[in-house]
């Protein structure tokens, strides 16, 4: 697939909360995800099971998920990105409003690395 055809996929699987299906589908078994250094909730992760434990990790601290959006994605070159939020409760803590950009690279129709910006 195409940068493009990734981008579209991703967004169509967004729309409806698959993201099992994204990390199957169009992720590469050796793709890397980089969280912002000041996050201090998730660390990096190097290989697709290492991603999918961060994002079992997450559900794990997530009380209520009361919402949620993705943007349409913009691409360039190898690269697309696109805006995303939660409007959630995690355990412990009062509701609150998430927004982040996320980029994303994509090889040989597969995605390599994902970036959070928030």
């Amino acid at each position: 697939m195409t940068t493009r055809q990734v981008a579209d996929r991703f967004n169509e699987l967004t729309q409806t909360g698959q993201w099992n299906d994204i990390l199957d589908e169009l992720y590469a078994v050796n793709a890397i995800s980089i969280e912002p250094i000041s996050s201090g909730v998730f660390k990096n992760a190097e290989g697709l099971d290492a991603i999918k434990e961060k994002g079992k990790q997450f559900g794990e601290i997530l009380e209520e998920m009361h919402g949620g959006y993705s943007e349409p994605p913009v691409v360039g070159g190898n690269h697309f990105a696109l805006a995303m939020g939660m409007d959630v409760t995690m355990k412990g803590q009062d509701r609150t409003q998430m927004h982040e950009i996320a980029v994303y690279e994509v090889k040989e129709g597969k995605i390599v690395k994902e970036q959070f910006f928030y």
